[in-house]
């Protein structure tokens, strides 16, 4: 939800305090989410900036998350850069994971309004 109130031309800008040393290594590559402890998504990386007026670094991501296989991982500012091997698989999309859902379990979701 905090994203889509930030997207602009399709890019979600985030900011950290450093540049990354291999910022241009990591163009094209995958900022991967972490929450509660668990890899859950990821962006992809379209470029970094610099905030003139603090001097912060600007990550500009891909608005569309990507949910991956959940992880866990020691969290460190809430997201990592990870190499391609040491990266949790892609999820499918909702659709096709509900169609792949057991009905037994997909009805109890439901009836608990998670679903």
């Amino acid at each position: 939800m905090r994203q889509r109130l930030r997207v602009s031309d399709g890019e979600v800008p985030v900011f950290t305090r450093f540049r990354p040393k291999r910022a241009d290594a990591l163009i094209g590559g995958s900022l991967f989410w972490i929450i509660k402890h668990r890899l859950v998504a990821r962006q992809t990386i379209r470029a970094f900036g610099e905030d003139a007026s603090s001097r912060r670094t600007i990550i500009m991501l891909d608005a569309r998350l990507v949910p991956v296989a959940a992880w866990p991982k020691r969290a460190h500012q809430g997201w990592r850069y990870l190499a391609a091997a040491d990266a949790p698989p892609d999820l499918g999309s909702p659709g096709e994971l509900l169609a792949e859902m057991p009905t037994a379990l997909l009805s109890e979701l439901t009836a608990l309004a998670l679903l």
